[in-house]
């Protein structure tokens, strides 16, 4: 039988403190797998130390995580991916409850979930992090309609057949959105794992920015809904406008009604200008929908002959 093989990913930008723990503890857990360290312009040690444990050290000159996941993901070949960050707060022993379900086709990934038994709550000393977490968890749930607790984490497993049919479009740190937000839409079985979380340990720093990374999230929130559900998100967009032509064109009717006249002129031309958004909006959605639901079905078909030639 041929030799299943592994790949650990680990995206990195200045992690000298931790890098060379987290190599040895993922070695210990996956003696047999390739360990990957992709460093993304670190000024410090990390690529040094890196080497010097026997990683495959690749650099990625394009900065932010976004651009390291996607050269990961074209680059390297292996039956199963285990990404996780270079920082040590995600325990290597939990690796296996990852694997699993991936080896056994039961899932196409599989979520480290931080949140369901309260250690991220505990250890994490950013709390508007915590608070940015569930903001989004909470709006993609409503989206698709499903239940996931931890749409943000960065320990995750994937079988090949994610890895290499998923497009990366994100540059940053809202990469662990989109694969949530592109699992769910493309139907990939998704699977949570409970795991423990530990901060960071002391003169570690956080890469994320808490404002400035929280809104490109929001913003990728924003795009996916608009990209994947574009009939619901412009008939919201058209309810807007037309809510606001109604409210500026009402006291214009009644005017009209009782003396047969017009003298709000820029109040008429104003709502007539809103009604005819909401009508060009709600025009949008239709089409784009359509457009979707071509675009899902070509994925398909191209998703059918990408396994009919890895199957040869």
């Amino acid at each position: 039988m041929k030799k299943e093989k592994i790949a650990v990913l680990i995206p990195c930008y200045n992690e000298e403190l931790t890098i060379e723990k987290v190599i040895k503890d993922f070695r210990k857990e996956l003696p047999d797998a390739d360990i990957y360290v992709y460093n993304n312009n670190s000024k410090d040690k990390t690529t040094e130390i890196a080497k010097n444990n026997g990683a495959i050290v690749v650099n990625e000159y394009r900065q932010g995580k976004g651009n390291v996941v996607r050269s990961m993901f074209r680059d390297i070949e292996a039956d199963i991916y285990v990404m996780v960050d270079g920082d040590d707060t995600y325990p290597a022993e939990f690796v296996h409850k990852l694997i699993e379900p991936i080896r056994e086709g039961k899932a196409d990934m599989a979520i480290g979930d931080r949140l369901s038994n309260g250690t991220y709550q505990k250890e994490n000393k950013r709390h508007f992090h915590e608070f940015g977490n569930n903001l989004v968890k909470k709006a993609i749930n409503l989206l698709f309609k499903t239940d996931l607790k931890d749409i943000m984490t960065g320990y995750r497993a994937f079988d090949r057949m994610f890895v290499k049919n998923m497009p990366v479009l994100s540059p940053n740190f809202e990469i662990e959105t989109e694969m949530s937000l592109y699992a769910l839409d493309k139907k990939y079985i998704i699977k949570e794992i409970p795991i423990d979380y530990r901060d960071r340990p002391e003169g570690s720093s956080s890469k994320l920015n808490t404002i400035g990374d929280g809104i490109k999230v929001v913003k990728t929130i924003v795009r996916m809904f608009k990209d994947y559900r574009p009939f619901a998100f412009f008939t919201i967009v058209a309810l807007l406008f037309l809510v606001c032509g109604l409210a500026v064109g009402i006291p214009v009717l009644v005017e009209f009604f009782k003396t047969s006249l017009i003298t709000k002129m820029p109040s008429a031309i104003l709502a007539t200008g809103f009604v005819s958004l909401a009508a060009i909006s709600f025009q949008c959605g239709v089409l784009l929908d359509t457009v979707t639901r071509q675009h899902k079905e070509a994925y398909e078909l191209n998703l059918l002959k990408w396994k009919q030639l890895e199957n040869k």
